[in-house]
């Protein structure tokens, strides 16, 4: 393998968590004290991403990303959008983080994002990673505050027409917690009773068994399960959010 870098080539990675309350992203610490005077102090927060291998594709560099994060494997990353505008390093901070890495001022980035259940990923406290709610994020670097806003329509526009939303939610679910999903990621309030009506008429989303007893009812909830095979044999694709509705 060649370990050697494009300088000019990155990857970052937009990871989007869903908790009970909110929709987070992922963010990478970033520091660096040089201890001069000429330089400043960075202590802040950029996506997680990485120079591109010589000897690795995208989507390779891409896993590397997330590998660094987590040993999980994930087949939903979507690779997103090309960012590559001169003005892409903003500040001072952003130029002395770029010089330090042996990279280019001028580095074409292209971003992948993926959604998961926030819990998926378990983060210690002493780690350089940290969940920050969407709506509630710390300054970050260079163009990324941009970068995550279009990734995060993105991912709105994107629930509306396919089944991203079943990534967020456990592997079985409960109708409750997909409409909290919804409600969540969407900034809206649905209606519950017609809500669940007419989910229950979605052929792919399966009911099971098993039950799960849920914090502040009396009663266990009964369990779901997002069947991707009978989603893609369907011959006219049943737009998610908008029956729902």
């Amino acid at each position: 393998m060649d370990f050697r870098k494009i300088n000019n080539l990155s990857v970052d990675c937009v990871l989007f968590g869903l908790g009970p309350h909110h929709l987070s992203v992922l963010l990478h610490k970033r520091a660096l004290n040089l201890y001069n005077d000429n330089f400043p102090i960075i202590d802040d927060w950029i996506l997680p991403g990485l120079n591109v291998f010589k000897s690795n594709n995208l989507g390779q560099s891409a896993d590397l990303v997330l590998k660094g994060i987590t040993e999980q494997h994930f087949l939903n990353k979507k690779q997103f959008r090309t960012y590559g505008s001169h003005k892409r390093v903003k500040t001072d901070k952003d130029l002395l983080w770029i010089r330090s890495k042996g990279g280019e001022s001028r580095t074409i980035t292209v971003v992948y994002y993926l959604t998961l259940p926030i819990e998926n990923i378990i983060i210690d406290e002493n780690s350089d990673f940290k969940w920050f709610p969407i709506k509630s994020l710390p300054v970050v670097g260079f163009d990324h505050q941009t970068i995550i806003t279009d990734s995060y329509e993105d991912l709105q526009s994107k629930i509306m027409t396919e089944p991203i939303m079943f990534d967020l939610v456990p592997v079985k679910f409960t109708l409750n917690e997909l409409q909290t999903a919804f409600e969540i990621v969407l900034n809206i309030e649905l209606d519950n009773r017609n809500f669940r009506k007419k989910a229950l008429t979605k052929p792919y989303i399966v009911p099971l068994d098993d039950k799960r007893k849920v914090a502040g009812s009396k009663k266990p909830s009964k369990l779901y399960m997002f069947s991707k095979d009978v989603y893609d044999k369907l011959t006219e694709k049943d737009y998610i959010i908008n029956t729902i509705l």
